[in-house]
């Protein structure tokens, strides 16, 4: 195997990486030993060595009774090396106009990638949306004797059907729950960098569905090899952690470069600077660097990005959203063209859309309720209200003072107690204040997660019911997918006729009259907030905003 993998490679642009010396280990019964060679970059000396790790752990990997294999591909397209015209294998439409990255083949080693996904299409019909499988593609080629073999290796990643895990996401679904994905794990793990892309970008969804490009396709040879190893071994999460570790980096030099004067641009222009920095990430990160960042950032379980992935399949899939759609780019940095408020300016509401989980990103403010135009009455405020989930609530006092909340359940939940004042919600829900400086006050499970266990223990020795464990679960998953019921921690949102309160326990975040005139705010154990403003307010003007969902707009 020394003296043919490596047939496709242009030798002048590899370096110090051997590609005729003897392969050192190439097969492990350790897992923990893989893991370490994997990520120290081992294999990265040695051409051969990786080439022969490759195809052990290809070899070892579950997949679908009936999946293609070298002899397949010889069948087809025959045994041609690198003499293929690209032109003649078009690639096909589910990789989304994404051309084959160079990573230091010979150019004509280009026609070989576009064969083996030509072969691939005809031989996976299932397949619907794949940008990544160029990259991937062009990377195995490079430990593959033949394009046959890269083939094989291509279709076991493909088909791999270990219960839990996937290697490539295979459609648009997949592909955009996935960036959505991303984007929660920005916004949670990354607040700086998600902080400047809200300030920078006109759409950061858009922004965001770069992440997998960044990994697989910008970045240089020398570091998506170092991931792929990493990647063969422990699968998709190592995507999510070196795109989070890039744009951590990238935060920090603009940042950097900035200084203060950050200005709203076009999401083009945001996604080339970025890509600009990833493809030359060379002069100023080494490929250890990226990687010890990637691993320091505290992640979910590969079962807890799955919850979270699903989410947000489910959420694309209750709007229709399946397969790929000529539109129009979604806002998720509100325009201030398309949008007017008497409380908050365009700039704020940008930074309160900063807060919202992520996959309400396809959703633009729409105003409900403003008791300038719909009057002070609380039954008006349901009646123009309800059906709409989630909602955001905007309040300005008589002093200038201003505050809200973030509601994730429809108010007419309120309805299943009756008369009675009775919770509902989930821990999406949130209160914030807007002055002297803007502060969001999330579930207090979620600042301290060890109430989890210990509220849901009091609940289960009270109720009866048999004890359920979330310790699983990151505090962040615990919060979004699951209401803990506990009389302290999850009283989040409850109406009747007479009051609304947002947050309860002892003390309640909001308290708004019948008449949506008189408000109290008090310390909150829901929230672990202060008050908001003014304990006791006199509110001037307060506004319900939805989200429209702009793929009907």
């Amino acid at each position: 195997m020394a003296a043919d993998c490596g047939v496709f490679v242009d030798w002048s642009q590899m370096g110090d990486v051997s590609h005729d010396a003897a392969p050192g280990k190439t097969e492990y019964k350790d897992l923990k030993e893989l893991k370490q060679h994997a990520r120290s970059g081992q294999w990265a000396k040695n051409h051969s060595q990786r080439s022969a790790v490759y195809q052990q752990l290809l070899k070892a990997l579950p997949c679908r009774t009936v999946t293609p294999d070298a002899a397949v591909y010889r069948d087809i397209v025959g045994n041609s090396n690198s003499k293929c015209n690209p032109s003649a294998y078009p690639l096909p439409d589910f990789v989304d106009g994404t051309a084959v990255p160079c990573y230091c083949l010979k150019a004509e080693s280009v026609g070989s990638v576009h064969a083996v996904i030509s072969c691939i299409a005809g031989q996976f019909p299932d397949i619907s949306h794949c940008p990544s499988l160029p990259a991937v593609t062009a990377l195995l080629l490079h430990w593959s004797v033949d394009e046959a073999q890269c083939f094989e290796s291509v279709s076991r990643m493909l088909a791999c059907n270990e219960p839990g895990r996937h290697l490539l996401d295979q459609t648009f679904l997949a592909y955009q729950s996935a960036c959505m994905t991303f984007g929660d794990l920005v916004h949670k793990y990354c607040p700086a960098a998600h902080k400047l892309m809200v300030a920078t970008a006109t759409d950061v969804l858009e922004v965001y569905s770069d992440w997998q490009r960044w990994v697989l396709g910008d970045l240089p040879f020398s570091f998506a090899a170092r991931v792929m190893d990493i990647y063969m071994v422990e699968g998709y999460k190592v995507l999510y952690r070196v795109a989070l570790a890039i744009l951590k980096f990238y935060r920090k030099q603009r940042s950097a470069a900035a200084g203060s004067a950050l200005t709203k641009q076009d999401s083009a222009a945001v996604r080339s600077d970025i890509q600009a920095f990833v493809q030359n990430i060379g002069k100023s990160v080494t490929p250890e660097k990226l990687l010890e960042k990637a691993f320091s950032i505290r992640l979910f379980s590969r079962k807890e990005i799955t919850l979270l992935q699903l989410a947000n399949e489910k959420s694309l899939q209750q709007k229709g959203i399946t397969v790929k759609q000529k539109r129009q780019n979604v806002q998720l940095a509100v325009n201030a063209d398309n949008f007017s408020s008497e409380i908050v300016s365009a700039k704020e509401i940008r930074d309160i859309w900063s807060w919202i989980p992520e996959r309400f990103a396809l959703c633009q403010p729409q105003l409900l309720f403003t008791t300038s135009t719909h009057g002070c009455s609380l039954n008006r405020f349901y009646s123009h209200c309800e059906g709409y989930e989630p909602t955001l609530m905007l309040i300005r006092t008589t002093d200038g003072e201003m505050c809200g909340a973030f509601l994730s359940t429809d108010w007419e939940e309120r309805k299943r107690g009756g008369n009675k004042l009775s919770f509902f919600g989930t821990g999406e829900c949130f209160v914030f204040r807007m002055k002297p400086e803007m502060e969001r006050y999330e579930w207090v499970v979620i600042k301290h997660p060890e109430l989890a266990n210990a509220s849901q223990a009091a609940d289960d020795e009270q109720t009866g019911k048999p004890a359920t464990d979330p310790s699983h679960l990151s505090p962040f998953l615990s919060a979004r997918h699951f209401n803990l019921n506990s009389r302290n921690t999850s009283m989040f949102m409850a109406g009747n006729i007479d009051s609304i309160i947002i947050g309860g326990g002892e003390g309640n975040a909001l308290y708004i009259d019948s008449e949506l005139n008189h408000g109290r705010t008090e310390q909150c154990l829901t929230f672990d907030n202060p008050p908001l403003c003014a304990e006791s307010f006199q509110i001037a003007l307060l506004e319900v905003w939805g989200f429209k969902d702009a793929m009907a707009s």
